[in-house]
């Protein structure tokens, strides 16, 4: 915790919405992408997204994983714990002041056009909270009054490589790809008043060179793996190397977030190949992580980032035994991030071979369909990504997807379709998909991929709620925000249906104009758990 009062040479932080851990539901996470309007600012910022403490100086005791790494990287470097300080966006005024030289920011999705985000933008209208959120922080008083360097990296800083744009907001490096590496060299030019390069590409880290992290993180996030391999085209995580961090590594951020009583969250782009050989799981390294995990004192409950569907098929022996290890059963599940991305094999072939392997392209909608199955029986919950719109699409590939998704109706899961975007080893070659492409078929699949959903949320909200949000006022407002959106949802799904013949463009189109009715959230229901 910093000293009350003390001003900071190097401030690190990230936008309101990241600082946050979304009533320990990594699903909720998704929210940060709609756009806001569709329930209050005040509701959404209570009952969605609401957050961490912050102490009296502005400081914060739990962040992002990314930023608490290039803190390590920074102190590791030479920098004193005392000259940095980890603070809430809203509260920069308290630990910026003359003596600060730069203001380092995590990002997910600066811009507010990652592939989630430009779906619902583009389906609802509208700017996402993340993209309204990143331009408050950067337009803060104190940032316009002390003029620190402004440095911004993370996961969504690939958005910010045009000129025009960094200029307009204000930012004078962006950081691309890991940054422990530059993070060092950076900062110390920005402490000593040099000129900053406007661009950095970060360089590949070592597993020996990944830092331990000082301070807990958000959701007791744990790194155990980083980069992926598999090679899809159009996903930026797999353009790294795949490297495993140490099992002891891995104990020791939990231990740090044991202290900030934080139960671990393993992450990795796929959890189930940690110590993998190749594409093959590991069975024996992935079970004794998970049982020294467990076993670690203080661990009670063991959560996990992201698993492949190809690793769940080939080894569902290890599911098995995990599940064992955790204790898992019906209303004590799993849940997870995963990606389906197309039922199309046709699609697999030309984007993502590496995806399906050791199966081929030919087999992808049985391993998947194969994996789900495997998954729900051992209490399991995957939410997994659906993509639209890929290069090279036809309307047989999107009715592969459908049919793919209506076999997938059994399952506990969500499935989350999101629209295409130009990104990764693609950037440059295609276009991103956009609400004026979709076709009545994609508009089947889209309300195919939400009826599912509406199916099954209510169920995973009445066996996920009990135990996870303590706070039963916020409990009951979360219920009626989802009860209220399942019911006006499903109408406007049968509209579509019945009345457009799936022709969602034209159906949001009327919404727009007035000429179909689009009832918000009625305030007066949630007054009463507001207050």
């Amino acid at each position: 915790m910093a000293k009350n009062g003390k001003k900071y040479s190097i401030i690190l932080t990230t936008d309101r919405t990241l600082m946050s851990e979304y009533e320990n539901a990594i699903f909720l996470g998704f929210s940060a992408c709609v756009p806001t309007g569709l329930i209050s600012d005040r509701a959404y910022f209570r009952l969605f997204c609401p957050p961490i403490k912050v102490n009296p100086d502005g400081s914060v005791d739990v962040v992002h994983c990314g930023t608490r790494k290039i803190e390590a990287a920074l102190i590791n470097y030479g920098f004193k714990e005392e000259d940095i300080v980890v603070a809430h966006p809203e509260h920069l005024d308290k630990v910026i002041g003359p003596e600060t030289r730069a203001i380092g920011i995590t990002e997910n999705d600066p811009l507010g056009i990652g592939p989630a985000t430009s779906t619902f933008t583009e389906i609802f209208g509208g700017e996402a909270y993340m993209a309204i959120k990143f331009r408050e922080l950067l337009n803060h008083s104190a940032i316009k009054r002390f003029k620190p360097k402004v440095i911004v990296g993370g996961p969504g800083a690939w958005q910010l490589e045009d000129r025009e744009i960094r200029k307009s907001l204000g930012i004078d490096t962006v950081v691309i790809g890991e940054g422990e590496k530059v993070a060092g060299p950076l900062f110390e030019k920005a402490v000593n008043g040099k000129e900053l390069p406007e661009i950095v590409y970060g360089k590949v880290v070592g597993e020996d060179e990944i830092p331990v992290i000082r301070g807990a993180t958000v959701n007791g996030l744990v790194e155990i793996a980083r980069g992926c391999g598999r090679g899809c085209a159009f996903c930026i995580p797999t353009l790294q190397r795949f490297r495993c961090l140490p099992t002891d590594h891995v104990l020791k951020e939990v231990e740090v977030n044991l202290r900030a009583e934080r139960q671990p969250l393993l992450h990795a782009e796929d959890v189930l190949r940690y110590k993998a050989h190749g594409i093959e799981v590991n069975k024996q390294a992935v079970i004794d992580l998970f049982r020294k995990v467990k076993n670690y004192p203080g661990v009670e409950l063991v959560g996990i980032s992201h698993v492949a569907l190809a690793s769940v098929a080939s080894a569902p022996d290890v599911i098995e035994e995990l599940s064992s290890i955790l204790e898992l059963d019906s209303k004590h599940w799993l849940g997870f991030q995963t990606g389906i991305e197309t039922g199309s094999p046709i699609l697999m072939n030309y984007h993502m071979k590496g995806k399906c392997k050791p199966f081929t392209p030919e087999e992808w909608p049985q391993v998947v369909l194969d994996s789900f199955q495997i998954l729900t029986d051992n209490n399991w919950l995957p939410c997994a990504t659906l993509i639209i719109g890929l290069p090279r699409e036809t309307q047989e590939d999107v009715n592969y997807s459908i049919s793919l998704v209506d076999k997938l109706k059994p399952f506990k899961s969500l499935i989350v379709p999101l629209f295409y975007v130009e990104m990764g080893g693609l950037k440059g070659r295609s276009e991103s998909f956009t609400l004026d492409k979709v076709t009545r078929v994609h508009g089947e699949l889209l309300l195919k991929c939400w009826e599912h959903n509406l199916g099954w949320v209510k169920t995973l909200f009445e066996e996920w709620a009990p135990i996870s949000i303590r706070n039963r006022i916020s409990r009951k407002g979360l219920d009626i925000v989802i009860s209220y959106g399942i019911k006006e949802t499903m109408r406007l799904i049968e509209v579509c249906k019945k009345k457009y013949d799936y022709d969602m463009r034209a159906t949001i189109e009327d919404i727009r104009n007035g000429n179909l009715n689009a009832t918000p959230l009625p305030a007066r229901l949630l007054k009463p758990i507001l207050r």
